[in-house]
Order: C-alpha cells, then sequence, then structure tokens
C-alpha cells in the first residue's frame, strides 16, 4: 500500500508558490498585518494545504512549551538579577524554563515588535513583564498570542485588568524618611528616581509624607532628579553637597543612586555617617558590602519575582490571579551609614 506522506515543506517553498518573498511568508506566519488581504489569503491557503506547522503556533489545549518569558526594559541592573533569581527558583520548581529579554524603551515600538515576533515563535506560555506600561497595542498582541501576562513593579498607574506585583515603596520611603527625622535630621535631601516610573513617584510622595510627619516644611531644593544609576547619584550628591546650606542627610531612592552619594561624599572630603548620613532603597548586596554599610529599604525583590512567576503559572494552567494587584511590603534595614547629624 502506498503510504501518502507528503514531504516537509520550507517556507522558501510556499514563497515561490505563492510567488512571494520569503518575508512576506515570515509576515503572514507572525501575524503582522502589513501584508496585502488577497496575499495573506493565498499564503494562507498554502500553508493550510501543506500542512506547514508553524512555529510559534499556541500548542494544542493541554499541552504547553514549558516557557517563561522574562522581559525588563534595563538588563544592566543587580536590581534585575534579584528579580531574575525569584523567577528561576518559581520556574524551576514547576519545571519550567526562563527566556529572559530586554525591551529597550529608546527603542520604542521595534524593540517590543520584535521580541513579540521572538516571544510567538518560542509559543511561550506565558510572560513576565518588568518596570513596564502595558499600553493598548502590547495588550492586544499578548492577547492576540493568547499569552496569560503579570507585570512587576508597574511603570504607571497599576492597572486591574492585568495582574501586577509591586512593593510598599510609599510606605517605605516614608519609614527611611521618619528614621533621618528621629535622629535628629532637619535638612534632609532625596535623590528621586528615573521620571514617571509609578515607584519613583510613590517614593518621592513617601518622603514628603515623612517630613510632614515630622513638621518639617518641603524644601524644593533639596529634591534632585537622578535615574536610578550610580552616574546620577553621584551627580546628585555633588548637587546637594554643593547648596549654600546643604543637607546633613540624604535619602536615596535606590542603593545605586546611594553608593553614587558616597562617592561624591569622599570627593567632597567628608564621611560618612560622621558628615552626611545616607539612605539607600532596594537592599542589593552591594549595599551590605559598601563601606560603611548602608542603612536602607529592603524591597523582596527575589519575592516579587518570585510570587510574579508563580502567578503567571496558575494563569497559564486556566486559573485566575490570587489577586489582581499585590504588594509586598518592604522594610527598614538600619546599618552604619546613618547616626545623629554632624556637622559640614
Amino acid at each position: 500500500m502506498q503510504e501518502s506522506h507528503r514531504p516537509a515543506v520550507t517556507i522558501s517553498a510556499i514563497a515561490a508558490e505563492a510567488g512571494v518573498s520569503v518575508p512576506t511568508v515570515s509576515r503572514v506566519l507572525n501575524g503582522r498585518g502589513d501584508v496585502a488581504p488577497r496575499t495573506r489569503e493565498r499564503v494562507e491557503t498554502l500553508l493550510r494545504d501543506y500542512g506547514y506547522q508553524r512555529r510559534g503556533t499556541r500548542p494544542a489545549a493541554g499541552a504547553r512549551s514549558g516557557l517563561i518569558d522574562l522581559v525588563f526594559n534595563d538588563l544592566d541592573s543587580p536590581w534585575a538579577v534579584e528579580i531574575i533569581r525569584g523567577v528561576e527558583e518559581a520556574a524551576n520548581e514547576a519545571g519550567a524554563s526562563t527566556v529572559v529579554s530586554a525591551i529597550h524603551r529608546k527603542s520604542g515600538a521595534t524593540s517590543t515588535r520584535q521580541w513579540l515576533d521572538n516571544v510567538s515563535a518560542r509559543a511561550s506560555d506565558g510572560a513576565i513583564l518588568v518596570t513596564t506600561d502595558l499600553d493598548s497595542f502590547l495588550r492586544a498582541e499578548l492577547q492576540r498570542l493568547q499569552m496569560p501576562a503579570v507585570v512587576v513593579d508597574p511603570a504607571g498607574v497599576p492597572d486591574l485588568d492585568v495582574p501586577t506585583i509591586g512593593a510598599t515603596n510609599w510606605t517605605g520611603a516614608v519609614g527611611a524618611t521618619e528614621h533621618l527625622t528621629g535622629t535628629g535630621h532637619r535638612r534632609i535631601g532625596f535623590v528621586a528616581g528615573t521620571p514617571g516610573l509609578w515607584c519613583s513617584r510613590a517614593r518621592l510622595d513617601g518622603y514628603r509624607a515623612g517630613l510632614d510627619a515630622a513638621g518639617i516644611a518641603f524644601d524644593p531644593e533639596l529634591v534632585v532628579q537622578g535615574n536610578f544609576d550610580y552616574q546620577s547619584g553621584f551627580r546628585a550628591g555633588c548637587r546637594l553637597l554643593e547648596l549654600a546650606d546643604p543637607p546633613s542627610a540624604v535619602f536615596a531612592s535606590s542603593d545605586q543612586m546611594a553608593l553614587g552619594v558616597y562617592e561624591a561624599v569622599r570627593q567632597k572630603g567628608l564621611r560618612v555617617p560622621e558628615d552626611i548620613s545616607v539612605v539607600g532603597f532596594d537592599d542589593l548586596p552591594e549595599a551590605r558590602w559598601a563601606s560603611p554599610p548602608l542603612t536602607t529599604v529592603r524591597q523582596p525583590l527575589a519575592e516579587m519575582g518570585k510570587l510574579a512567576a508563580r502567578t503567571v503559572l496558575r494563569m497559564v494552567q486556566g486559573e485566575g490571579p490570587e489577586s489582581p494587584r499585590v504588594e509586598l511590603a518592604t522594610r527598614l534595614v538600619v546599618r552604619e551609614s546613618t547616626t545623629e547629624p554632624g556637622s559640614l
């Protein structure tokens, strides 16, 4: 009996028979909209006729790829490493694997489109997006791919339609500020985080609330814009120390910026904490290794990553998230970088 098995067909063969280019077939396979309707129909018909198995076709009901996509806007920070550690721990416990990538803000839609093409080709089960503003385009594409998604530390106002995992940024900032006012500081500088991010606004608001609780008037001169990195912390520290009436303490809204302030203090010939107290936010490993060890607000980054992975894996199983919005508790870790006010 003759076997009616048809040999595997390639994209090139489909393109040749349809009379189009290979990139056009690829765009059809990836669900791109920049293909003429009649051309798309012709290519789709040939794909069906030949039984072509798309890369990125969602697995059949009950089947899964075992992949979770974890995507950042910035992978250059030890902060990201802590999130990755938590996600991978939870994924490994569930027998899943993690694919880590980045969508760079400066590249805009091009970087987002490339990531979506890649995640479609991998047929990932779900996605965890970190510090992301889930705009209408990205949301629609994830829905088209039938891909459950969780956002960690959302960039904008948390969207209750998509599960989000964050930390108590406002409460943590209040606690850090009250620690400084409680040790006698009245002029407290603040290094703000990346503009436009939800966590940056929450930490600034917490700083202001902490001052208000101590009866200290807010002074905009003592607030310097940073970008959550070491260099911006150094520049902000220099600017604060050059004021005619410099602060006796600085609260930086990330550990990396706090360590930048350390360097600014050193270059001015001053000492932490004898001349100026410094507090950070995150409790990265570097905070413990700094000299002196840094007082900081512990943000449970690994736990946030772990919970995000468990949440998206629940959604992959067809279950709903336990809560649409979760904020894990922060706590102040007092070390040796803060003391009573000295004199500059």
